[in-house]
């Protein structure tokens, strides 16, 4: 047994650990070692800050979007193949009689091209009930002006989206015409079908899509307008969690398939391709901001080896003291670990911290220096979100340090390769 593993038996550590501490700890005569040890381990821990608090902003920006998507759309939706349901109240008690499933609500939605004077606007028209649509929709938390109750049906009113409202001129007690696309036939030609709507309402939900392109009536209003009879165009349905809304629509396949020929889908389905594109968006913003903490992290490699130089005898004496080449590497791997992980645990700690205080932090800096991130003119979101994801976080960590750890080996193996009769032959 070496006389270094003698000594440290005594009390239980191994003695790798105490000289990699020392020399982490230890003055250098050449403070230029320091200087890079210094900015590695702040490289590194801006690089797991700047991930972490990008990760939870983007996560904030996917839930604050998904809650005002879902504030219109539905978390599943029942139609049969000609976009025609029949018998909708027997569907709905069926769905609603579904564990999970927390309400149901009838629609029909058409295309429809409103006019004021000489402005005209395409939108999509959705008859609602609005008792049933507060159950499965948190549209009546973005109104404007007016109330989901004032869709009455035979008064024939409307409720527009703020931006729709805005490009046809009109405001609250001002009179639209809806023209429907399925024209009627006389002995003239076709003649498109026309009603005059009476605006009681505008909402404002912070999607361009919907508040430009989407109109509320009633739907017995729509149904005469569009001829559908006792048809509704489907059934929405609002579920205790959304995220089992893959899940649920699964089992509803199964239970209500026997009773029709039924066509569902979630909301996963519907805006899939605009929530992988913010996924994606995710992982590379993860990829760019890991080359930061590649970076930093492999600084350590500069480090470790002019440490190595600068530690050549040291090296060779306790190699003839009867030290292992398995631990002088051992002792340079903790010194660059060391660097790693304390530089990740600092970065984390800010990275978490500035995360969780974003919506506070921000606003000082606005007021501080009287800019504005995001205009309330020009975005709709106008505060800028945060949700940290502890999953994140951990990885994250546990990425930096093994980039850390991966980084020492190098150094740490040239360190015992190092021939002790050539280290002290200067010396």
């Amino acid at each position: 047994m070496s006389f270094f593993s003698q000594f440290f038996s005594k009390i239980s550590l191994p003695y790798e650990l105490f000289v990699g501490l020392r020399y982490t700890r230890a003055k250098r005569k050449n403070h230029f070692i320091s200087f890079i040890s210094l900015t590695s381990m702040v490289g590194i821990a801006l690089g797991v800050a700047a991930l972490i608090i990008v990760l939870s902003v983007m996560n904030g920006f996917q839930a604050e979007l998904r809650n005002r998507i879902l504030g219109v759309a539905s978390h599943i939706e029942i139609t049969e193949n000609n976009n025609k349901l029949t018998h909708w109240q027997a569907l709905a008690a069926q769905a609603e009689a579904q564990p999970n499933v927390q309400a149901s609500a009838p629609y029909v939605m058409a295309q429809g091209m409103l006019s004021n004077g000489q402005a005209v606007q395409g939108a999509l028209v959705r008859g609602v009930l609005p008792s049933e649509e507060d159950r499965v929709a948190d549209l009546g938390k973005s109104m404007q002006s007016g109330q989901l109750s004032e869709l009455v049906s035979g008064e024939f009113n409307i409720i527009l989206g703020t931006d729709l409202a805005y490009n046809l001129g009109v405001s609250v007690g001002d009179k639209v015409v809806l023209m429907a696309p399925q024209g009627q036939f006389t002995p003239t030609g076709v003649i498109p079908r026309l009603k005059q709507f009476r605006v009681v309402g505008l909402f404002q939900i912070g999607m361009y899509e919907y508040d430009a392109g989407l109109a509320l009536i009633h739907i017995e209003d729509a149904a005469k307008l569009y001829r559908m009879g006792e048809q509704v165009s489907g059934l929405r349905l609002k579920i205790n969690d959304l995220f089992d809304a893959p899940t649920m629509t699964a089992e509803l396949n199964k239970s209500l398939q026997p009773l029709g020929a039924y066509y569902i889908t979630d909301w996963t389905q519907q805006h899939a391709n605009f929530f992988k594109a913010i996924q994606l968006e995710k992982r590379v913003m993860f990829i760019i901001l890991t080359l930061i903490v590649a970076v930093a992290a492999f600084n350590i490699v500069s480090t470790l080896v002019m440490a190595v130089t600068d530690k050549r005898a040291d090296i060779a004496i306790m190699r003839t003291l009867g030290a292992s080449p398995q631990s002088i590497m051992q002792i340079f791997i903790i010194q660059g670990a060391l660097i790693g992980i304390i530089g990740t645990f600092f970065g984390a700690i800010l990275g978490i911290v500035i995360a969780l205080n974003i919506d506070t932090i921000i606003p000082f800096i606005e007021n501080l220096f009287q800019i504005q991130f995001l205009a309330k003119d020009v975005y709709y979101i106008s505060e800028l979100p945060s949700k940290l994801e502890w999953n994140d976080t951990i990885t994250i960590i546990v990425t930096s340090v093994v980039l850390s750890l991966i980084a020492t080996l190098y150094p740490s193996y040239k360190a015992s390769k190092i021939n002790p009769a050539e280290a002290l032959r200067y010396e």
